[in-house]
Parts: C-alpha cells; structure tokens; sequence
C-alpha cells in the first residue's frame, strides 16, 4: 500500500489551511482590521492601503475558513448592499506537539 506523503494529507486538513493562512500576512491584517469592529472592504483597502481585489480575495478565504462572518449588511446611498465584516476569533494560539500542530482559537468577544 503506497503511504501519503505529507502535502497530500494536510491538503485537506483544515487546521493545515487556516495555518497556512495566517502565515500570510495580507490575511493577517485584514483579519486583525476587523476584530474590534466591523468594516466592509472599501474600509479594510484603504485602511491597509491594500488593492480592493486583494481584499476580497482574503475576505473570501477567511469567510470559507469560517474565520470571519458578514456581520450585517447596510445600503448604500445608491441602494447597493454592502456586507460589513467581522472577526469571529479574538486571539490565536499555535502549538506544536511531537512534529504535529495543535491550533487554539478562541472566540472574538462581541461588543
């Protein structure tokens, strides 16, 4: 029986993935932007002075990895809905034990 090497196996893994993610540190940043309060993207690029398509590229990932929630939705002047995002982590912890992460996250503490 072939043995998996060790991309294959944490490919699917989700504690893998939201490692993988938070090493970037464009992923970072937009996630600690809304920790404490809510933004929509336009917010979070010009805070970060990041490309509002890198944003929402990251605004994705974290949503798919459930890092993130559409907090509420508002219009705009215009009557376009525009999602307002939030952490739903406050704080991180990685550990390693013998050659295995171990992934703490802690929930964010809604005002």
């Amino acid at each position: 029986m072939a043995q998996s090497n060790i991309i294959q196996l944490s490919e699917f893994d989700i504690t893998q993935k939201i490692i993988e993610s938070l090493s970037n540190v464009c992923t970072r940043a937009v996630l600690f932007s809304v920790k404490l309060e809510s933004k929509d993207a336009n917010q979070i690029a010009d805070e970060l002075k990041l490309s509002l398509s890198t944003v929402y590229k990251t605004l994705s990932s974290l949503e798919d990895l459930a890092l993130i929630e559409v907090h509420k939705f508002i219009f705009s002047s215009e009557g376009k809905k525009i999602k307002k995002y939030r952490s739903r982590i406050g704080r991180v912890e990685i550990t390693m034990k013998n050659t295995e992460p171990i992934l703490h996250l802690y929930p964010n503490k809604k005002p």
